[in-house]
């Protein structure tokens, strides 16, 4: 699997039981392609259905995870033994969005990278800069910063999402020239501490469309895309996937 390129739809908070279905099944009409680990991270309530329904081999997720470990009195938390539980294979963490309206640090990311590997779980690192870092010239010590929560773990195995801020949700695509930059410096970043023979890989997120996937698959160290939008849809998530051929 760290050899394929991997496609995750992240499909925030969207989705029903009827969408879960059609969804499925209009999945099944498409032939995909081998070399492709695909997944989706659905929202809680619907996950542990949506395994149920897609294709086997491909990857299911979380959108998040609890910082707390061990059962209590946590509530509305799901840990990461919940989520292990229900036969889930990878978590989002530090998504832009839980870092905006959830305040998210180091210190909590920390932990949930922590728990979701001792479950057994992929922690799926996000990150990536504003658009006012990005003029400011800063977006790589961001990025760098952002990463170092991963820097004491020495994991053997990483999987981080390049997202930025300025491009999610908003139709704006970053340059290739930006993309690969960019992917090239988490790469040397990932590398300067990892584990020796670590797997990797590293994925780009912020409007990928069946429109432009084709090219930015093909750029040097982007491992795969996390899409957001155009994941809600068969069809379109379908077209993505088949853009690895």
């Amino acid at each position: 699997m760290w050899q394929q390129q991997w496609i995750l739809g992240n499909w925030k908070m969207n989705g029903r039981s009827a969408a879960c279905r059609d969804f499925a099944a209009r999945l099944a009409q498409h032939r995909l392609p081998e070399n492709v680990l695909a997944g989706i991270a659905a929202p809680a309530p619907y996950a542990a259905a949506l395994k149920q329904l897609l294709p086997a081999g491909w990857l299911n997720g979380a959108q998040d995870v609890s910082r707390f470990a061990a059962d209590g009195a946590f509530t509305g938390e799901t840990s990461a033994a919940m989520l292990a539980d229900i036969g889930l294979d990878f978590v989002l963490v530090g998504h832009s969005e839980r870092r905006q309206y959830f305040g998210e640090d180091h210190a909590v990311l920390s932990e949930k990278i922590d728990h979701a590997q001792a479950a057994g779980l992929i922690p799926v690192l996000c990150v990536g800069e504003s658009l006012a870092e990005r003029e400011a010239g800063r977006e790589q010590a961001v990025v760098a910063a952002q990463l170092a929560v991963l820097a004491d773990k020495k994991p053997a195995q990483i999987a981080v999402a390049y997202e930025p801020v300025w491009a999610i949700g908003t139709g704006k695509v970053a340059t290739p020239e930006q993309i690969a930059e960019m992917h090239a410096f988490i790469y040397r970043e990932l590398l300067s501490w990892a584990a020796e023979g670590a797997n990797i890989r590293t994925l780009y997120g912020g409007s990928v469309n069946p429109q432009n996937a084709r090219a930015i698959l093909s750029l040097p160290h982007v491992d795969g895309a996390l899409v957001g939008g155009a994941s809600l849809q068969a069809d379109s998530f379908a077209a993505i996937i088949c853009a690895t051929e």
